[in-house]
């Protein structure tokens, strides 16, 4: 295809134990990166970036990463049809050097091209064989999800899937991950603290589901740091895990990992 999703990037104050966490949990192979900024792991086909959070940034799910056949092609492509999207060049620090770019309704997502300059950690390692555990998918939430799945299919080419009866959110795949853009409405928060729009989730596909929450109870067990917080505890968790189910229904199993990024995993059928 002409563009792939290639990686995620995760804010962190705790970017080096949620680092341990994606490796322990699901099996993700470190990158030799330096200590002194971000820390990346992979899972043979999509790297994770956990960046340190730095003073007014926010923590949590931060954007995705799309490489693409030819960045001047996309650049056309949205200065034609898309004039409210735009771009800026990365700075050279990033192990993603390549340029960050906004979608029409404001979403922040990252292009590069395979021959890039200044790409290194997993972005150049993985060899695009997916992990039994591994990225299958990544949401967010946005104003205008018709329109806006309508730009990543003409701008990115990726390919729409079939929605389930009554599910309002486009799924658009580039082959192995799908992008899953989910509209976002006030209302949907009622009972609970509302989330603004923007990236909601991680989605993983492991082998075997039970053998996946066997593995995060040892992993709890020897390594109490890494317990993730509770999901769907308390009258306003289980609103939360009531909404998730119903905006994911592809995902069986939903959890936070220790900083808070929520994860929707299911079985590899």
């Amino acid at each position: 295809m002409f563009a792939k999703i290639n990686h995620v990037a995760i804010v962190s104050e705790k970017y080096a134990l949620i680092t341990k966490f994606y490796e322990a949990a699901f099996g993700m192979y470190q990158s030799k990166t330096s200590p002194k900024s971000a820390l990346t792991v992979g899972d043979g086909y999509v790297g994770l970036n956990i960046n340190p959070r730095k003073a007014g940034r926010p923590a949590g799910l931060d954007h995705f990463g799309i490489q693409v056949e030819d960045v001047e092609t996309a650049f056309d492509r949205m200065r034609t049809k898309y004039p409210e999207a735009d771009w800026v060049q990365r700075p050279s620090t990033r192990p993603f050097a390549g340029i960050t770019a906004n979608d029409p309704d404001g979403n922040v997502f990252d292009i590069s091209q395979k021959d890039m300059k200044n790409r290194h950690a997993a972005y150049v390692q993985n060899t695009g064989e997916q992990q039994p555990r591994c990225i299958t998918h990544v949401a967010m939430r946005t104003m205008r999800p018709d329109a806006m799945a309508r730009f990543y299919v003409d701008v990115f080419e990726f390919a729409e899937q079939n929605a389930g009866p009554g599910d309002p959110n486009h799924y658009l795949s580039d082959g192995k991950v799908t992008l899953v853009i989910m509209p976002w409405r006030i209302k949907n928060y009622l009972g609970q603290s509302i989330l603004p729009t923007g990236m909601d989730h991680i989605g993983f596909t492991v082998e075997d589901m039970q053998a996946f929450k066997n593995d995060v109870e040892e992993l709890i067990d020897r390594n109490p740091v890494m317990n993730p917080p509770p999901v769907g505890r308390g009258a306003e968790g289980a609103a939360r895990l009531d909404l998730l189910k119903k905006q994911c229904p592809i995902a069986e199993h939903f959890l936070s990992d220790p900083d808070y990024t929520m994860l929707a995993v299911r079985e590899r059928h």
